[in-house]
Formats: structure tokens, sequence, C-alpha cells
């Protein structure tokens, strides 16, 4: 006698959902968060200056206070082939004296740092003093400028943007024979006058 097989079980109902986008459904639109305001105040006490309670830029009352002497000292580095700071040292580039050139185009961007940094005073400068070192060893030359002033307020910027002016115009004379020079180390090196009165970088 024969017996008939079973007939197979259906496949259960699967309850995952459908890899296959409805077409009707909507994508939530993406959430942009808003932009938070930025703090005027940092840790310990310490605040930035050119931002007011609500966090907008301003440039700082310093109405209220004294004049003094101020002064501030920075320096920077670029570094070159050895045959770049050979035409620098000789005098010898395309351009012309390279170092000479450099020095009245870093007096003259301390002059102009109110005009290059937004929220810098203009500040009556009473002497700018730019000094550059070639260093064969390290095939660079050192920058190192001094401002002065009687003011309310510090000149740090004038004297950080006449080492950078200074460098960039060095690098500018001499391009045409080493694009590969290097800006660096660009930082303040003292500062004297005002409230804070004298900081000194650490070695």
């Amino acid at each position: 006698m024969k017996t008939s097989a079973a007939a197979p079980a259906a496949p259960a109902a699967s309850s995952a959902p459908s890899s296959a986008a409805s077409p009707d459904a909507a994508q939530a639109p993406a959430v942009v968060p808003e932009a938070a305001p930025v703090s005027a105040t940092g840790g310990a006490g310490e605040s930035f200056t050119h931002f007011d309670e609500a966090g907008r830029a301003h440039m700082v009352d310093v109405g209220a206070k004294a004049e003094t002497h101020r002064v501030a000292v920075a320096r920077g580095t670029i570094r070159m082939r050895p045959e770049t700071l050979a035409l620098v040292r000789d005098g010898t580039a395309k351009k012309g004296d390279v170092i000479a050139v450099a020095r009245i185009a870093a007096i003259q961007g301390a002059k102009r740092t109110a005009d290059l940094i937004p929220l810098c005073h203009p500040i009556a400068l009473t002497r700018v003093a730019v000094d550059f070192a070639l260093d064969e060893a390290a095939g660079a030359v050192h920058c190192t400028a001094t401002a002065e002033c009687e003011g309310r307020t510090g000149v740090e910027m004038e004297a950080l943007t006449a080492v950078q002016v200074g460098l960039l115009t060095i690098y500018d004379m001499c391009k045409a024979v080493d694009r590969g020079m290097v800006i660096e180390s660009v930082r303040l090196l003292r500062k004297r006058g005002g409230k804070s009165g004298e900081w000194v970088a650490p070695e």
C-alpha cells in the first residue's frame, strides 16, 4: 500500500522589516546644531578680552588705563637651503640686498599692524628695531623685532607682526631659487609695561 508524502510546511512569516524603502516614506531632515556663543571666560578666572559678555567681538576699551612705557620683543626663523643662505649672506640675490629690504618691510609691518589685525588699537610707536642673524649651521635666518611706545596698550602684536612681515619678505625675495623655505618658531620673547608688568617666555 502506497503512503502519500506529507505536504511541506509553509515558511514562517519573517518579522524582519523589508530592506526596500517605501516610496512614500519621508526622510527626516538632518538637524544642524546652532553654533554655541563664544564664552568670554576661560579657566582659572581668565578671560578673552576681545569678547563682550554676550560673546560678541569688540575692541577693548583702554581709555581708563594709565599710559606707561611699553616694550615687546618677538623672534622668528626662516629655514632655507645652504645655497639660498649664501645668496642672502653675499647680497647677490636677484632682487638685491635681501636683509636691507626685509628690515624696512618689518618696520613698516609694525606700523601697519592695526590695519592687518582687526581688533588691534592704532598705536603711536616710539621705536621699532629689527635685527637679523644668519645661522649657517642651521641654514636659517633669525629675525628679532623690538617695538616700544608710551601708551595704554601693549605692543606685542606690533613686534610679532614685524617679525612675520620681515620673514615673509625674505621668502618673497628668495622664492625664485628656493620655494621650500619654512617660516617657524615665531613667538613673543618678552614684554614690559602696563598693569601686568613684565613677562618673559619660558626657555
